[in-house]
């Protein structure tokens, strides 16, 4: 007789560890409280727009194509990807533009010729980023650092012997300013710590291993959306006969010794309600608060501050804007100040950084012919009960008058349809604690040790997933955190 495996939430890490339990011989139901999967990842439609919901950057893809190839399958018949040609558009507001280039020394001659940045500091930066990377990757991506075996292995010592090289008892804005003469390329890479919600004046400078992410190995888009990864995924885990069951919330689960024996639903289901492995992909606070509230709750690590959050405006655009690419960024005059509110004021500044990402610019059916489908990101603190209905008027506002000021137009004029999403309904939609993005903060130097292990050490049949727990946030890191907790299973 199988074994069975329950996951509880259908989120990409749900999803990953599903597909992976299923190439381990398990019978796997899948347990998601909403009516679609993907979490964060997923998509909707207004008036002829379409949007995904949440992550729009698509790096690591071989972390995807995996759980196609373990499964006996060809990735390219389920789901395709191109390579981008840029990364990002910057935009500052006294008329400065450039463009971030895939090819590296591209990149480093448009900074050099733009903002009078020596190309030779861009390149040793991305140097530096890749040796970071590799020095990262196996050690602190691939293992659980809760496991000793982690630390007395080939890449363990290799990793001791370069841990001089991580900068990891300086902060990222330190680092960058003495990298850098220019404060805007500065700016430029700071903006890389809003990757995992963090500060760039606070957060270490080992966070600079992820520009190589995207200069070193690539950006890159789904043809068919960022929720064609969701989709491709579900199809490939229904195919190894994974079960999902939508519209259905668990409640809490029953234990008994060092077992959980039992998952309470809030509706009736034919699925069965005990397993001999349950995997959370539900955020570990909630987890713990909601669904083990008599068990031992591990403080030190639910109590952690949480990551930033984001305000999402989507806009459907009745205009095309040749100027701006897929992603684009408008940067605030005062970064530290901007940041300073975020996580000490935890408030909206009134001089945003502003993202724009435009998948009509390569799926052009995303929008109504002529006209665009404008997924807008402000980061955002997490959920402290603010005055939210006050805070998204003014960021409005102030999105509007930042973005028209760049472009030469009044954007107001042109907006066909709109939707918003704030730190709260990211909390009710995703069980987001606090609504943060990505867990808890990677403000201070042993946040890596400061995320739940990927298993219950109380529960010998509990494991973790997802961005709450260890490796951390984002679409590669939570897919790791899948193959971490699974490769834990039988071994």
């Amino acid at each position: 007789m199988k074994k069975t495996a329950a996951i509880i939430g259908a989120g990409i890490a749900g999803i990953a560890s599903a597909i992976r339990l299923a190439n381990k011989g398990y019978d796997v139901h899948v347990f998601e409280a909403n009516s679609y999967p993907g979490g964060k990842l997923s998509s909707f439609e207004v008036k002829g727009y379409r949007f995904d919901a949440g992550p729009s950057l698509f790096t690591l893809p071989h972390l995807v194509e995996e759980l196609f190839e373990i499964s006996g399958k060809n990735p390219k018949a389920y789901f395709d990807y191109i390579r981008l040609d840029e990364a990002c558009r910057y935009f500052w507001d006294d008329g400065v533009r450039l463009t971030a280039h895939a090819n590296q020394r591209a990149f480093a001659q448009e900074i050099e010729e733009k903002l009078g940045e020596p190309s030779a500091h861009v390149l040793a930066h991305l140097k530096d980023s890749a040796v970071k990377y590799n020095v990262t990757e196996k050690l602190f991506l691939h293992r659980s650092l809760h496991k000793i075996s982690t630390y007395f292995n080939r890449d363990a010592f290799k990793g001791y012997a370069n841990m001089h090289r991580l900068d990891a008892f300086t902060t990222m804005n330190s680092a960058n300013e003495r990298r850098f003469q220019n404060p805007r390329v500065v700016q430029l890479f700071n903006r890389y710590a809003t990757y995992n919600g963090s500060d760039p004046y606070q957060t270490p400078a080992t966070m600079n291993i992820i520009p190589h992410l995207e200069y070193n190995i690539g950006a890159f888009f789904p043809k068919k959306g960022m929720v064609s990864i969701t989709e491709s995924l579900v199809k490939l885990a229904e195919g190894l006969g994974v079960t999902f069951h939508y519209n259905t919330t668990i409640t809490k689960l029953e234990t008994q010794g060092n077992r959980v024996t039992k998952l309470i639903f809030d509706v009736s289901t034919s699925a069965p309600d005990s397993y001999d492995i349950v995997v959370s992909n539900m955020d570990v606070v909630n987890t713990f608060r909601k669904l083990l509230p008599e068990a031992k709750q591990p403080e030190r690590i639910l109590r952690q501050p949480k990551s930033s959050s984001a305000l999402i405006f989507y806009w459907g655009i009745k205009k095309s804007f040749a100027e701006l690419g897929l992603h684009n960024i408008f940067f605030s005059n005062d970064y530290r100040a901007e940041f300073e509110h975020l996580f000490q004021q935890k408030t909206l500044y009134s001089d945003p950084t502003v993202y724009i990402n435009i998948t009509s610019k390569h799926r052009p059916d995303d929008a109504p012919e002529g006209g665009e489908n404008w997924f807008i990101l402000v980061n955002a603190p997490n959920n402290e009960g603010q005055d939210w209905e006050a805070l998204i008027e003014q960021s409005r506002q102030d999105v509007l008058h930042k973005i028209s000021h760049n472009l030469g137009v009044n954007i107001a004029d042109f907006i066909e349809c709109e939707e918003i999403l704030d730190p709260r309904s990211i909390e009710s939609k995703t069980s987001s604690s606090q609504g943060a993005l990505y867990g808890n903060s990677s403000n201070n130097r042993f946040a890596a040790f400061l995320r739940h292990a990927n298993f219950s050490r109380e529960f010998k049949n509990l494991y973790f997933v997802g961005g709450s727990v260890h490796p951390g946030g984002g679409i590669p890191l939570a897919i790791l955190s899948a193959k971490i907790a699974t490769n834990l299973i039988d071994s």
